[in-house]
């Protein structure tokens, strides 16, 4: 399966840059490049055939948070990673209150950034590791954000509670699924039947909404 990705940057040599990280690999596909967030609405109104998009913070016009909450209304199936030089806690915090998938930094190696991808696609959440410490404590001291106040009658299992405990320390699947003697598949379904029962979309909303609900 080809994975169909657009970029929004407006910064060429970056573009290039990302380009050539992507075109190591042969299921990765850049359908179009946009230079700000207007400029990407515009040509997905076009082609909304994509699979994830890869979006800067800093551009002009309608920058990419404000985007990225534009693009969750209207095509909720599109994936967005942050991939950006800017690592401060209120654009995590902002991005990842926008609707963001994952949250990346420019710096990173292709083969990082093609797992996040796939990562990303498969409901996971892509974030390098200093960003995922920086996102757990803003979860511990929230800054000018109060998550909905939710106490509903959610059930888990003991081992959704594990895996979900696990989580919450930044750890990947992989690690979880070694913690845990698992397989990473079977992390991934626990995590997938943990997202419905919360009803949440990505591991931040879990793991807040689990501590809401006293449940870790």
């Amino acid at each position: 399966m080809i994975i169909k990705i657009a970029i929004a940057d407006d910064n060429t040599f970056l573009i290039n840059a990302v380009k050539e990280k992507l075109s190591f690999f042969d299921d990765l596909k850049v359908k179009f490049v946009a230079v700000n967030g207007t400029n990407l609405l515009e040509q997905l109104e076009a082609n909304r055939n994509i699979d994830i998009i890869l979006m800067d913070i800093e551009m002009p016009v309608l920058n990419g948070i404000e985007t990225t909450e534009i693009v969750k209304q209207k095509y909720p199936h599109i994936k967005i990673i942050m991939l950006t030089v800017f690592d401060n806690d209120e654009n995590i915090f902002n991005a990842i209150k926008a609707g963001a998938d994952g949250y990346l930094l420019k710096e990173i190696n292709a083969k990082d950034l093609y797992v996040g991808i796939i990562d990303t696609l498969n409901g996971g959440a892509a974030m390098n590791p200093s960003i995922a410490l920086k996102t757990l404590k803003l979860l511990r001291n929230p800054v000018d954000f109060s998550f909905r106040e939710n106490e509903d009658d959610i059930k888990l299992t003991d081992r959704e509670i594990q895996v979900l405990e696990q989580l919450s320390k930044g750890l990947s699947y992989n690690v979880i699924a070694e913690n845990l003697i698992l397989s990473s598949g079977t992390i991934r379904k626990h995590i997938e039947n943990i997202y419905k029962k919360l009803q949440v979309h990505n591991k931040l909303e879990a793991v807040e909404k689990a501590k809401k609900n006293n449940l870790i």
